[in-house]
């Protein structure tokens, strides 16, 4: 971490406060299974307006990461649409750049995970997604970028479990990292959704960086983010983010590999932007963090450690 980072001195309202992170089950995870070609052609994916006033528009790649989209037919931006969520691509990663989905607190359902199908999206060449192959037999996870179950509510809540479940939508993650950090987070973004029946659009994705080693063909992120839009308890916009690191985890990739900790970071979305190479347009303008960097020319970050640490 940079020497001229120190910890904000300024809270905003609107979250709960943040609940331990917690240890999960790893689920049983079943191969792609082969069936006819998938009509997603129905698919409404992101909403911009879902916050009412407060439009919250996709990220925009820019600089070397504008030139990476994967290209889908019929459209101009790479964007791939599902139920209840977005995503693009990234061509020469073949994962995706960033996730967008809209989480109704209001509207949650319940859906049993039965048999995992993950399998590849036809509007795009399987040859661009990395799939089963870098999964099998070695301690990844197939980690999803869009939860299974903050996708899911409303009428469509199955339809949209069963979307989540792409390629397009899973990344390489450390068992333990999927299961304990990554988790506990957005367990407490669920939860805070669900309890206080709020909307809430979230943005996942890695950061791609050049030193990303290779496994089976694939450069592994070692850092993941999740930038998080809402309206705060008074009504007005409100916007945080959040990165977690998995370097030190991923040294550990192949035999007699173990766990260590991890760290969780509150960021400023300006500094996501700068990482990523993505334009969140004006949602730093309601980022706290974002606000202070740009008051004081300080780099703003807290570690979580625990409920008390987390600033809104």
């Amino acid at each position: 971490m940079s020497d001229d980072t120190r910890p904000s001195q300024r809270a905003r309202g609107g979250l709960r406060d943040m609940r331990p992170l917690v240890t999960a089950r790893r689920a049983a995870m079943a191969p792609a299974a082969a069936t006819a070609r998938e009509d997603l052609s129905d698919r409404q994916g992101f909403e911009e307006d879902f916050l009412d006033d407060f439009v919250v528009a996709l990220p925009t790649p820019v600089g070397e990461r504008a030139e990476d989209v994967t290209p889908v037919p019929g459209r101009d931006d790479g964007r791939l649409d599902y139920t209840h969520f977005s995503l693009v691509m990234s061509r020469s990663r073949r994962l995706a750049i960033f996730t967008a989905l809209n989480l109704d607190g209001r509207r949650l359902v319940s859906v049993p995970r039965e048999n995992d199908n993950w399998r590849f999206d036809p509007r795009i060449d399987p040859a661009l997604q990395a799939g089963e192959d870098l999964y099998a037999r070695n301690p990844l996870d197939r980690g999803h970028l869009v939860r299974r179950t903050s996708a899911n509510w409303g009428e469509l809540a199955e339809q949209a479990n069963a979307d989540t479940f792409h390629f397009t939508n899973c990344t390489p993650q450390m068992a333990a990292f999927n299961q304990r950090t990554w988790l506990g987070l957005e367990d407490y973004l669920l939860e805070h959704a669900r309890a206080d029946d709020q909307r809430l659009c979230i943005f996942t994705g890695p950061v791609f960086r050049a030193s990303d080693r290779h496994y089976r063909g694939v450069r592994i992120p070692e850092a993941y983010w999740k930038v998080i839009a809402f309206r705060g308890e008074d009504g007005r916009p409100s916007a945080t983010a959040y990165m977690i690191d998995q370097a030190d985890e991923l040294d550990e990739l192949g035999p007699g590999f173990l766990f260590g900790q991890y760290r969780t970071y509150q960021r400023s979305i300006a500094r996501i932007e700068a990482l990523t190479q993505l334009d969140f347009g004006e949602l730093s303008d309601f980022d706290g963090f974002s606000v202070e960097e740009h008051a004081t020319g300080t780099r703003i970050e807290a570690e979580i450690r625990g409920p008390e640490d987390i600033r809104v």
